[in-house]
């Protein structure tokens, strides 16, 4: 299990009620502005509907079903500094029905280092942190802050600029160039660019920032294009296929975006820690678009559907290589759910982070009132389970925000789009101090000797010196 202790009090997570209008309304109260939000209509069979900040506010998938993305004007239409804001759409705002709302937080602006090399590909390319492919397109988020690193030998003699269109037109917005860690203005530093020994180009990049280009003042050919993104995400190439990400690595969280190349590879995540969890979802594909489920306790050969109740998961080296994830990226296979050639993906990565998250698997009993305890460190106010050898739904149980609301025995099913269920009697999970006890005796939830696999994230995550808030 990978652990990190975080060293702050600040909300990466929430769990929360709201009531839907019919009206445009701001969901506040969530202290961030998130970056995946998850909505579900308590009261009548709808569909889970899931965002994020990469795909942009108003591109929807959902969780019970195989479909695809789709853009949805009316649904969440912009994530909010303290909250999101949801239009006149029934998925997340009915009039007068209960939603509850999940939402996760990246956190802090963009910021990232990248290497730049030149290396011979048909004539001449920059190639980025020893990436297997030159002159790549970047996608860089507004506002971020991105330092592209020139200081090998062999840019030397390149000097790596930006400019408003390929091989010309220089753009200065936002951008500082330094030689040896000095400031320098443009012509300084193409001038005096191979004397130095150390050589970068900063750019933070400007709302509304137009589409760029990076090139050498020198010679043409070399570079490639930059998309300025409104939305979140940045160029990650800590795999051997280019992603666009955006992580928090105290939380672990990460969301990543990547085009699939049909054989198998590596993504990387930007987390610093192998995530435990990561749920992928493709977008464009039709039938075949379902929900694959990494989970570390299943083992890297063996994934979730989790779109379906299925007991027999999806299995084979084309899921993730048969290979685990690690610090830096996650292994994709051919199957057609996480690397379809020239179809795109979603893939939200969950590192278990004490004090914050756990992720694990935890065996049945079937004894009424006195089944498993789970260990978490912290009280849950949100536990997604599943009973793997058989065919079982799985179940979301949280605590939101108004106390007493939806513990114990009431619940929702990710793979359905049922209105909230309650059966307490036989599906009763309490959600204890440092985790949650199994009270029910029901196989979905209990299942005598059956293996359980779970996700969990805190109601009150975090204090000071990273610290589990249960543990005062």
């Amino acid at each position: 299990m990978a652990y990190t202790v975080v060293n702050s009090s600040y909300n990466f997570f929430k769990s929360l009620t709201y009531e839907g209008t019919g009206s445009t309304q701001s969901i506040s109260g969530i202290n961030f502005k998130p970056d995946f939000v998850w909505v579900k209509d308590r009261d009548n069979a709808r569909s889970h509907e899931l965002y994020d900040s990469v795909r942009g506010a108003t591109k929807r998938i959902q969780s019970d079903n195989d479909g695809d993305e789709s853009t949805q004007a009316n649904n969440l239409t912009a994530f909010q500094s303290n909250g999101f804001q949801v239009g006149t759409g029934a998925g997340t705002n009915a009039s007068s029905q209960t939603f509850s709302a999940w939402s996760w937080n990246c956190d802090a602006a963009a910021s990232a280092t990248y290497t730049v090399k030149v290396v011979s590909d048909s004539g001449n390319k920059y190639r980025f942190n020893d990436f297997g492919t030159s002159a790549v397109t970047l996608d860089l988020e507004e506002g971020g802050t991105y330092t592209f690193d020139a200081s090998d030998s062999s840019v030397s003699s390149h000097p790596f600029v930006l400019g408003t269109s390929a091989n010309s037109n220089e753009y200065s917005t936002g951008v500082t160039y330094k030689l040896d860690g000095v400031t320098k203005t443009y012509s300084q530093y193409t001038s005096g660019f191979s004397a130095a020994s150390s050589r970068q180009l900063i750019i933070t990049v400007a709302a509304s920032a137009p589409t760029l280009y990076y090139w050498c003042s020198v010679h043409s050919g070399m570079g490639g294009q930059v998309n300025t993104n409104a939305t979140r995400g940045s160029s990650n190439f800590g795999g051997t296929i280019q992603s666009t990400a955006v992580f928090a690595t105290a939380p672990g969280i990460s969301v990543v975006t990547y085009t699939g190349t049909g054989s198998a590879g590596t993504v990387g995540h930007g987390l610093g820690v192998a995530p435990d969890l990561v749920l992928f979802k493709k977008r464009d594909g039709g039938s075949d678009a379902g929900w694959l489920v990494y989970h570390n306790s299943l083992g890297n050969a063996t994934g979730g559907r989790l779109d379906v109740d299925t007991g027999n998961p999806l299995s084979g080296s084309d899921l993730f290589n048969s290979t685990s994830p690690t610090a830096n990226n996650f292994s994709i296979g051919t199957n057609t759910r996480c690397n379809d050639n020239g179809s795109t993906y979603v893939a939200y990565c969950f590192a278990s982070i004490k004090g914050f998250s756990h992720i694990g698997l935890y065996q049945g009993t079937a004894i009424t009132d006195n089944g498993p305890y789970v260990y978490t460190g912290f009280k849950p106010a949100f536990v997604i389970l599943k009973n793997f050898p058989d065919t079982e739904n799985w179940r979301l149980f949280d605590i939101p925000t108004n106390p007493g609301y939806n513990k114990n025995g009431y619940y929702v099913r990710p793979n359905q789009n049922n209105a909230e269920t309650t059966n307490e009697s036989s599906t009763r999970v309490d959600f204890m101090a440092n985790g949650f006890k199994v009270r029910g005796s029901f196989s979905g939830v209990n299942g005598d000797n059956d293996n359980h696999i779970y996700w969990a994230f805190a109601q009150n995550p975090f204090v000071g010196g990273g610290i589990p808030a249960t543990a005062l």
